[in-house]
């Protein structure tokens, strides 16, 4: 079964959790603590509200695997914007551009570290993992490297930055979430 495929099954089964006036407005995809974890979004006019499914598209009720999930969506997300300063297909071309005019030393290895980078990010919908996001990091890194910045990296600073809004969004979920969590 595709990812797209489980998305949509889990979507259906998200749908009971639905109260009136409330639908699925969305499915984040994770792989945590050895477990699959789908969190579905709901959207009323009152708010939005979360649950978790497990792979048997049952609710999950532990609060540290919802958070973790959570956390997990969030960090996927923000690396897979981060990479590449944030706009890796204007810096690819940025990179042709360079070899043609002015050929400089490196350019090859930027160019690879750059493709590299973008044949790992996967189109939604994905499965946000720690491999997955450890893999975005690494190949962001050796770009950086490859276009010569040996000091801070702006990917991690970038994640640095990015922490109190992936907490927010660990804290929505709980808080909006439509079982008690354990």
């Amino acid at each position: 079964m595709t990812v797209v495929e489980d998305v949509g099954r889990i979507a259906s089964a998200a749908a009971a959790f639905a109260e009136p006036g409330e639908e699925v407005a969305g499915v984040l995809v994770t792989e945590t603590l050895g477990r699959r974890v789908y969190l579905c979004a709901f959207q009323s006019a009152d708010g939005r509200s979360w649950v978790a499914l497990g792979a048997d598209a049952e609710p999950l009720s532990d609060r540290r695997l919802v958070r973790e999930a959570a956390s997990l969506a969030a960090l996927c997300e923000v690396a897979e914007e981060s990479a590449g300063g944030g706009h890796l297909t204007e810096l690819r071309a940025r990179l042709a551009e360079l070899r043609e005019t002015d050929n400089p030393e490196g350019i090859e290895e930027a160019e690879a570290a750059a493709a590299s980078l973008a044949e790992l990010l996967e189109p939604e919908p994905r499965v946000a993992s720690e491999a997955y996001l450890d893999a975005i990091g690494s190949a962001s890194r050796r770009l950086e490297q490859a276009l010569g910045d040996s000091g801070t990296s702006p990917f991690a600073a970038a994640m640095q930055a990015a922490l109190g809004s992936v907490e927010g969004l660990s804290d929505d979920v709980e808080r909006n979430y439509k079982l008690p969590l354990s």
